[in-house]
């Protein structure tokens, strides 16, 4: 599959923000149900904060337009800096018809709120009958109640490049100020689990925002925003990508 031109338009914003959301370490794949995933992260390289996120992705068959799809990805800000995975599913016949697309981005520039949601410990493993599994807690640093408070998995292959991504809510999905709650990540497609070697997490509430978080102490404090934001990983190195910028073959 090949990819096409990236293009990066801000819905309000000025010409200083124009290619500074990136897409990196994107890839296809098809699951065990036979749906085609286009999966891979949004990297937010301005130095405020952005919302109200679309995707859309144009779908080729043997150069010929086909479909297109728009979709939000799985956090609804992304700090500066950092990253937004996202999932484009494709069904049906026309799955398998599929062999180049193109990504664009949209977003809005938003207002920073406190950072306060913190994931405090995480576990990768697999059960016995080979499920992948990500376990953990996350807390509310806050003063307030965080409300619906979600957990999102994004899973790397040995290059680098997204090789799943996963989303949970909290049960129950709010945080009063200082509690801490359990959280469970499924990873249920038993085929692409096989190629992932490595996660990061991300958590986020209605309410508040965290600064990224990594074992190694990599990354300086970032500016606030809108929506919670903590990511951590086990391996910052990771995270760098290559900035799509031109036909890429697949």
């Amino acid at each position: 599959m090949k990819k096409f031109l990236l293009l990066i338009f801000p819905l309000i914003g000025f010409s200083s923000a124009w290619g500074e959301i990136s897409i990196q370490n994107d890839q296809q794949f098809f699951s065990d149900d036979g749906s085609l995933h286009i999966v891979g992260e949004i990297k937010n390289n301005l130095n405020v904060p952005i919302n109200q996120i679309k995707i859309d992705a144009t779908l080729y068959s043997n150069g010929i337009l086909i479909d297109t799809i728009q979709i939000s990805p799985m956090l609804n800000t992304v700090m500066p800096e950092m990253k937004n995975p996202f999932d484009i599913i494709i069904t049906g016949y026309v799955a398998r018809e599929i062999d180049e697309y193109s990504l664009s981005v949209s977003y809005k520039i938003t207002e920073p709120k406190s950072q306060v949601i913190d994931i405090t410990k995480s576990n990768f493993s697999r059960d016995n009958f080979d499920n992948l599994l990500i376990t953990g807690t996350v807390a509310n640093r806050g003063e307030i109640t965080a409300n619906t408070v979600v957990v999102v998995a994004t899973l790397y292959d040995k290059n680098g490049n997204v090789a799943a991504v996963s989303k949970t809510h909290v049960e129950p999905d709010y945080l009063r100020a200082n509690d801490e709650s359990f959280f469970f990540v499924p990873v249920p497609d038993k085929m692409q689990s096989s190629y992932i070697v490595d996660y990061s997490l991300a958590a986020e509430s209605e309410e508040y925002t965290a600064v990224p978080e990594f074992p190694f102490g990599s990354m300086l404090l970032l500016t606030t925003s809108v929506s919670a934001y903590v990511v951590l990983t086990r391996y910052s190195s990771k995270f760098i990508g290559n900035l799509v910028s031109a036909v890429n073959p697949k």
